[in-house]
């Protein structure tokens, strides 16, 4: 089978001065799209590098592939910008592996996801949302009803973008300035949300009818803190500030609940093939944070891919599995991710 893979590439060259030094921390590297390129040739399959924007309209139109495994995140500012190749996919008939148009906007919208999965009795943390800059007398209205301390992210973004160790605020007093800076920043609504004490957990989920829980994972810092957040800076340092857990070592009801959680964040959300969602754990209850219907896939740094390794996947089973599954949901059901 021919198979496309769509994807945005970090950027060779210095940082745009007009843009924080994270605004392309989704994109992948070109050693992550060949080694996805290199397990789909092993499989038996011709593999073409579609990449995203016009380049991508242009290669579709002149040369479709019969199937696209998609990774591209988008270009841009705007909670819908995920969405944009699954949608042209959609429209010229291709297949691809992943979630649809809908669950990608949606759950790149923080808030609106939170808001979908509580409606299936998933807890999730109290927030608010900041549409623009604002007074402060707006601002101390708007976060009347929440417990400090707080913490402060991009509405619509991923990978971390945005949440930095400055992003736990304390005191109200201190939020003004954290949430002008975001919104300087990246330039879209910020959302504030209460900080759940306790543990940092990510669940990987693959597959369909039905979905199945890959593992779940633990981040622990290598060193005591006070209070833990998984930020930008801990993730690009990972090898050195953190250490995983992975099956984590949770009480088999709280394994339980983390579980079932995800089983049903996924569901509500309409995520497909696979997803990775995460959650803080306290007092033995999951509190939904985020899903990633577009997880990293390097093969070296990826929370998914590393949590599928601590389970005794390979990343070659790990990323055949995932077309598997996009492949058994075609009309043509059961035509093998293997020749």
């Amino acid at each position: 089978m021919r198979i496309g893979i769509t994807y945005n590439l970090k950027a060779d060259g210095p940082d745009r001065a007009d843009l924080p030094d994270d605004f392309q921390e989704e994109f992948d590297s070109p050693a992550t799209i060949e080694a996805i390129a290199s397990v789909l040739r092993g499989l038996g399959h011709e593999v073409v590098k579609l990449g995203d924007g016009r380049e991508l309209l242009e290669r579709l139109l002149a040369d479709p592939p019969e199937f696209v495994f998609n990774i591209a995140e988008g270009q841009g500012i705007g909670r819908s910008r995920e969405a944009r190749v699954p949608a042209v996919l959609e429209m010229l008939g291709i297949p691809y592996a992943g979630s649809d148009p809908l669950t990608l906007a949606v759950t790149l919208d923080k808030d609106c996801a939170k808001r979908l999965v509580q409606t299936d009795g998933i807890a999730v943390p109290r927030g608010v949302v900041v549409e623009s800059p604002s007074r402060i007398d707006n601002l101390q209205f708007a976060i009347c009803n929440l417990q400090f301390p707080v913490i402060v992210k991009p509405a619509w973004e991923g990978s971390s973008k945005g949440i930095r160790g400055k992003s736990l605020v304390d005191r109200p007093a201190d939020l003004a300035g954290v949430v002008a800076s975001l919104q300087g920043d990246h330039r879209q609504p910020i959302l504030v949300e209460e900080y759940i004490e306790g543990d940092e957990l990510t669940v990987g989920v693959i597959g369909n009818e039905p979905p199945r829980v890959i593992g779940i994972m633990r981040v622990l810092p290598t060193q005591a803190t006070h209070r833990f957040i998984y930020s930008l800076e801990i993730k690009r340092d990972f090898e050195r500030l953190v250490r995983y857990e992975c099956p984590a070592r949770l009480p088999p009801e709280a394994t339980e609940a983390v579980e079932k959680a995800a089983l049903t964040a996924y569901r509500v959300l309409g995520c497909r093939d696979i997803s990775r969602v995460d959650f803080r754990l306290r007092d033995g209850v999951p509190y939904f944070l985020e899903v990633n219907p577009l997880p990293g896939m390097n093969p070296h740094s990826g929370d998914l891919v590393i949590m599928a390794k601590h389970v005794g996947w390979t990343y070659e089973e790990l990323i055949a599995s995932i077309v598997q599954a996009a492949l058994d949901r075609q009309p043509a059901a059961g035509k093998a991710a293997t020749p």
